[in-house]
């Protein structure tokens, strides 16, 4: 009986692009970094290498640009990765500009081989490899053989046990080149610009003896480097409620009662109503309820920040570090990204509940190209969050047309829990605000239109509306109310 091969998986210190590859890169694998010039190539490149290298495992940085390390390493030097101590010590960098401008491939694998013997390196990268593959086809001649060139490389790097990187700008995956055959790892990177976004995204598209996540990845290049959101992988096994559920306060007594004596614990609520019906207001209420019980909370903010006198009671808690704040303004967001940013500080604080405020801010924060999905990214994010163990409430924008019930402009009230609706009813000539909680899954609640109001101390509910008052729009509330699906 054969004895299976461990492949030892090496961590690349790119946040994220461990989880996309699978778990890490494997050892002694022969990758290709590709994508369009300024996509971010090199420093992926650059930040693995300085993550990896030590002087028991060193590096070799083959540069063919055409430019000397000096001119590349003083822009890879703004990044907070860049270890100016590990130069020359585990990490040393050989230029091959003039031997690939000759354009004899044999003379440049024989320059190679001779550093890699001289160095024993476990880590090696050539940048950029195209300039190889360009040199081969414009030079006449006849010993150039470039896939023999790369099948050699390959195998020989392999042989001396050293993980070997080679990085190129290829503009789509349909060129022709043997290196997309040999290679053993393949990370493409794209870049787009929609308005005044630039969206960067990342896809493995092989990667040999280990299972990746399929698809693009969003990333984002900052003076720490370079950082991928991969997407949170939701538990396939929901877990068994507790009984009896466990129930938080919504910091309104009156909405407690309703909700059949507060929202369960882990619950996602949707409050979903016309702009100036409290929701924010209901969102910082119960935020400020969790930290009167010793809870902590996270509040993901779209719309209105929390600096203003409204809000005076939210922005005490931020300031006082009860309640973290997520306030990205960065113009080319994805959905994945705001949930790693909720996620970490969820973690940072050990929140035990969230709030996002709104959905209707949120879907104009993400960038253009993201809108498509909105839908599916949305319910990706509830389930990430709720399978954390927190308890999340979201706001979302309606339009109230009087005569129509809906809860979210992007079908997903089915998604949530619990969903409480707030809206306008015209008595006398005079708007009154009326609430009522439309569902709680597996729970008994109120099925009542109750007024209420909001002052300086905050939302108070009164009694349940009046039948003869309760007109939507000319036609009665439990009319229209009979139209819910509960």
């Amino acid at each position: 009986m054969s004895t299976k091969v461990t492949i030892n998986r090496l961590a690349t210190g790119v946040p994220g692009l461990d989880e996309v590859l699978g778990g890490g890169l494997p050892e002694f694998s022969f990758n290709l970094i590709a994508g369009p010039p300024g996509c971010g190539k090199t420093t992926l490149a650059h930040q693995m290498m300085f993550a990896l290298a030590t002087p028991e495992r060193p590096a070799l940085f083959f540069t063919v640009l055409g430019e000397p390390p000096l001119k590349m390493l003083r822009y890879q030097q703004q990044f907070d990765f860049f270890d100016s101590e590990a130069i020359n010590q585990s990490i040393r960098y050989i230029n091959l500009a003039d031997d690939t401008l000759a354009g004899d491939l044999d003379e440049v694998l024989r320059r190679i081989v001779s550093e890699v013997e001289a160095h024993s390196p476990a880590l090696v990268f050539v940048d950029s490899f195209r300039s190889v593959v360009l040199a081969s086809q414009t030079q006449d001649n006849p010993n150039n053989n470039l896939p023999q060139f790369v099948q050699q490389l390959g195998m020989l790097m392999t042989t001396w046990q050293a993980t070997t990187f080679l990085i190129g700008e290829y503009f789509t995956e349909t060129d022709t080149n043997p290196i997309f055959t040999v290679a053993d790892g393949l990370i493409w990177l794209r870049q787009s610009v929609q308005r005044n976004s630039m969206v960067r995204k990342l896809e493995i598209m092989k990667m040999r003896g280990q299972p990746t996540l399929p698809g693009l990845h969003t990333f984002r290049i900052a003076t720490s480097g370079i950082k991928v959101f991969a997407p949170v992988i939701a538990s396939p096994f929901d877990t068994p409620p507790q009984s009896p559920i466990k129930r938080l306060s919504m910091g309104v007594a009156q909405l407690d009662e309703m909700l059949g004596g507060g929202l369960p614990r882990g619950y996602s609520l949707l409050v979903a109503g016309p702009s100036g019906s409290g929701k924010s207001i209901l969102a910082a209420t119960f935020l400020a309820e969790g930290a009167r019980n010793g809870e902590t909370g996270v509040i993901a903010v779209f719309e209105q920040r929390p600096n203003h006198s409204q809000n005076a009671t939210l922005s005490g808690l931020i300031a006082s570090g009860q309640v973290g704040l997520v306030d990205s303004r960065a113009p080319d967001l994805s959905i994945d990204e705001i949930v790693q940013l909720l996620l970490g500080e969820i973690t940072r604080l050990k929140a035990t509940r969230v709030v996002i405020d709104s959905l209707s801010g949120f879907e104009l924060a993400v960038a253009p190209t993201f809108r498509e999905d909105f839908r599916e990214s949305l319910s990706r994010m509830v389930t990430a969050l709720t399978n954390s163990g927190v308890s999340v409430l979201m706001t979302s924008e309606l339009e109230d047309r009087y005569t129509d019930l809906r809860f979210s402009p992007y079908g997903t009230a089915f998604l949530t829990d619990a969903i409480i609706v707030q809206r306008y009813i015209e008595v006398q000539s005079r708007l009154l605000r009326i609430m009522a909680v439309v569902k709680v899954r597996a729970s008994a609640h109120s099925d009542e239109l109750r007024q209420y109001f909001i002052d300086d101390s905050g939302l108070h509910i009164g009694d349940m509306l009046p039948e003869q008052e309760g007109l939507l729009g000319g036609r009665p509330t439990r009319q229209v109310l009979s139209k819910v699906d509960r």
